[in-house]
């Protein structure tokens, strides 16, 4: 495989999943690991993605509030975000996640809610930090910089005692089989604690996230309330799903 087509793959997976894995672009590339640490270099050198210990980051992930960083997939977190404020209700307590399409909610909410949120984010704190209306608690402890949430036994004991109405969460990948997965061990043991604080817990996935599976599980998807994408509920693609899982 030329290395233009290998860059191009190594950015899908970034931009896909927020966070790759050098050990998993080598098996998906069929490549060396050394091969793919010096492609990581070269498209870091470009400006293209941040490096971190065994693998890359996307940009927009660590620096969201920087005008000339684009989203990848932006108008359809959008469609998403739209669709997760009809779960919403005045007075109720939240608790949120990190991530692109969780800042995006963040910023579509109203302005004249009350509401209670928790988040294990620092970017959505910061964004919250602008409604009047909203009480923000900051759930902190080591920050993963990896996928920017606060991980660690001090968040995971936090969360536990909290008891909210809704969790809303991003995705790094979801199948059928094999639930809702991530690469993250540490976030996988935050979400799995998120899960358990919340009353209903809603996912939110851009499509292309759907029927891909990683290393490490963090729920069956009958412990998730709501699957919401871009995408029509009949759409076809979600008509496994819809078996198993609310979907909007």
């Amino acid at each position: 495989m030329l290395k233009k087509e290998r860059h191009k793959i190594i950015m899908k997976e970034i931009n896909l999943h927020n966070t790759v894995l050098s050990v998993d672009l080598s098996e998906l590339l069929n490549v060396s690991e050394d091969t793919v640490r010096r492609d990581l270099k070269e498209l870091s050198d470009e400006n293209r993605i941040i490096r971190v210990h065994g693998g890359a980051i996307s940009k927009s992930l660590v620096r969201p509030f920087m005008a000339d960083e684009s989203i990848y997939a932006h108008e359809e977190k959008k469609i998403i975000a739209s669709k997760a404020l009809g779960l919403i209700q005045n007075n109720m307590i939240l608790l949120f996640e990190g991530g692109t399409t969780i800042l995006e909610l963040a910023t579509q909410l109203p302005k004249n809610m009350n509401l209670t949120i928790f988040t294990v984010s620092p970017q959505v704190a910061i964004t919250l930090s602008d409604y009047e209306k909203i009480d923000v608690y900051t759930i902190g402890g080591k920050l993963n910089k990896n996928v920017n949430i606060h991980t660690g036994a001090s968040v995971i004991n936090e969360i536990s005692e909290i008891q909210c109405d809704i969790c809303f969460m991003g995705v790094n990948a979801i199948s059928i089989d094999n639930g809702f997965t991530d690469i993250d061990w540490e976030t996988v043991q935050v979400n799995k604690a998120m899960i358990k604080a919340a009353k209903q817990t809603a996912l939110l996935s851009i499509s292309e996230k759907l029927n891909i599976s990683k290393r490490y599980k963090v729920a069956d998807l009958s412990n998730i309330s709501y699957l919401i994408t871009e995408l029509d509920p009949k759409d076809k693609e979600l008509s496994q799903y819809k078996k198993q899982i609310k979907i909007m």
